[in-house]
C-alpha cells in the first residue's frame, strides 16, 4: 500500500525504511530537507492517492496538534491519520472529533522499539474502529516483529496511547529495579564483579529480559558507569500513568516510587533531605554535614 509518513527522526526515519523493504510505498515529510522526500505537508497528501494514509510521528502536544489541524484541512473523506507518537489518550479521543468533522478517520498507535526498531522490529498497541484500523493492518504488519505476538488492536480511539502509557510505566518501574539492585552490588564489598553477576542473570533467571540485556552492554561499555551523572529524565508518560491510577483508583506503588525517583535525580542537594537532617540533629543530636 502507499504511505504518507510525517516525522522522520530516531524512529520516523528508520520506520520508513522497514515499511520500504517490506514492499510499500512511503513518502516521507520532515522538516529537515535533507531527509525529506517531498518539501511540504501539502505536497506530501497531492502525491498520495486516495483514500489516503497519513502516518503522523512528531513529538506529542503542540507538535502533533498543528500537524492534524493542517491534514484536518488537506485531506479529504475516507482519509485516515494515524498517530504514532507519545500523545496522551486524551489527546486522541480529540483528534478523531475534530478529524470526523471532515470525514476522516482515526488510529492511534503506540509504538515501542526505540533505535532498535528497524532491525528487531516495532511492538504496536492500536486504537481506533475496525474499519480504520483494518485499513492500515499492512503497515503494521511490515512494522511488527516477525512471529506471533508484537501487534494487538487494543479498543477504541485511545486504547493504543493508553496501553503505550501503561507499557512504559511498568518499564519505569523495571529499570528502577534492576538500577536499585546494581547499586547495592555497588556498595557490597563482598562482590567482586557486579558486571559478571548482571550478565549471569541473562540466562535461566526469572528476571531476565531485553532492559537487562541493555543494562549488561552499558556495564561493557562502562563498567561502573564512571562516566555518567546520576541524572534521568521522565518522558511524561510515566506522569500519565500515575495520574490514570489515581482516576481509576488504581494502586500503582513501584510505578509511582520509579516515577519520584527520577525526580530525586535531579536534585543535587535535596531540600527534603535537609529537613531529615535538621530533625534527626534535634531530636537525637545526630551529626549533621554543612557545606
Amino acid at each position: 500500500m502507499q504511505l504518507g509518513l510525517i516525522g522522520l527522526g530516531k524512529m520516523g526515519g528508520n520506520m520508513r525504511e522497514r515499511i520500504r523493504r517490506a514492499g510499500h510505498d512511503v513518502i516521507g515529510y520532515d522538516r529537515n530537507p535533507e531527509i525529506s522526500d517531498v518539501a511540504s505537508l501539502k505536497e506530501l497528501v497531492d502525491k498520495l492517492e486516495g483514500p489516503r494514509v497519513v502516518w503522523v510521528m512528531v513529538p506529542a502536544g503542540a507538535a502533533t496538534q498543528s500537524t492534524v489541524d493542517e491534514l484536518k484541512e488537506l485531506l479529504s473523506d475516507g482519509d485516515i491519520v494515524v498517530d504514532g507518537g507519545n500523545s496522551r489518550w486524551t489527546d486522541d479521543e480529540k483528534h478523531a472529533t475534530e478529524l470526523a468533522e471532515r470525514g476522516i478517520g482515526f488510529v492511534d498507535a503506540g509504538v515501542s522499539g526505540g533505535v532498535w526498531g528497524l532491525e528487531n522490529g516495532y511492538a504496536l498497541m492500536v486504537g481506533g474502529a475496525d474499519e480504520h484500523v483494518a485499513r492500515v493492518k499492512p503497515v503494521f504488519d511490515a512494522l511488527k516483529p516477525e512471529g506471533e505476538y508484537g501487534y494487538v488492536h487494543a479498543g477504541k480511539v485511545g486504547a493504543g496511547h493508553f496501553s503505550k502509557m501503561v507499557h512504559n510505566g511498568i518499564e519505569y518501574a523495571m529499570m528502577q529495579a534492576y538500577a536499585e539492585g546494581w547499586e547495592l552490588l555497588e556498595a557490597a564489598d563482598s562482590v567482586t564483579d557486579v558486571r559478571e553477576v548482571f550478565r549471569s542473570w541473562q540466562e535461566g533467571t526469572v528476571i531476565r529480559s531485553w532492559l537487562l540485556d541493555l543494562a549488561v552492554n552499558a556495564l561493557d561499555d562502562d563498567e561502573h558507569l564512571e562516566r555518567l551523572r546520576g541524572f534521568a529524565q521522565d518522558s511524561g508518560e510515566g506522569r500519565w500513568t500515575v495520574e490514570a491510577a489515581i482516576d481509576h483508583a488504581v494502586p500503582l506503588p513501584a510505578i509511582t516510587a520509579s516515577l519520584f525517583a527520577r525526580f530525586s535525580s535531579r536534585q543535587d542537594d535535596s531540600p527534603q533531605m535537609k529537613m531529615i537532617a535538621a530533625l534527626r540533629n534535634q531530636f537525637g543530636g545526630h551529626a549533621v554535614e554543612k557545606k
